[in-house]
């Protein structure tokens, strides 16, 4: 049998447009986006903190645009992405430990990340505007 035989016997590797997309596929991925997503949010963080050692200008300046519309859409979705893989990183940690591998397990574990993620960041969206 030649190289050339074997090579063309082999399976190929299904690519992504094969894999039906599963809860659990795409909040994997969603957790890589909000991990990458906290990196701007953590900027926006430190824009605010160096603005508040600036001085009173700068500071209200920063305050005017994250106080603006886009400004707060900006900040719920970062409340929401700094909920959510935090969320996920503890289902993550919980199948680490071992547990959750079966297949209700696993949808229970992922539909209770992407629910608690939208109930807890709306929760404190709603605890910031009372107390302010």
């Amino acid at each position: 049998m030649s190289n050339a035989d074997i090579k063309s016997n082999r399976p190929l590797s299904p690519h992504i447009q094969i894999f039906k997309p599963i809860l659990t596929m795409v909040m994997s991925i969603v957790h890589r986006i909000t991990g990458a997503a906290l990196y701007f949010g953590t900027v926006l963080v430190a824009w605010w903190l160096i603005a508040a050692a600036s001085g009173p200008a700068y500071f209200d300046f920063v305050n005017e645009i994250y106080g603006s519309f886009l400004g707060r859409l900006i900040l719920f979705g970062f409340t929401w992405a700094l909920v959510h893989h935090m969320l996920g990183g503890i289902r993550h940690f919980i199948w680490d430990m071992g547990y959750g591998f079966g297949p209700q397990a696993r949808e229970w574990l992922v539909r209770a990340n992407l629910a608690g993620s939208i109930v807890i960041t709306i929760l404190l969206w709603i605890i910031g505007y009372a107390v302010r």
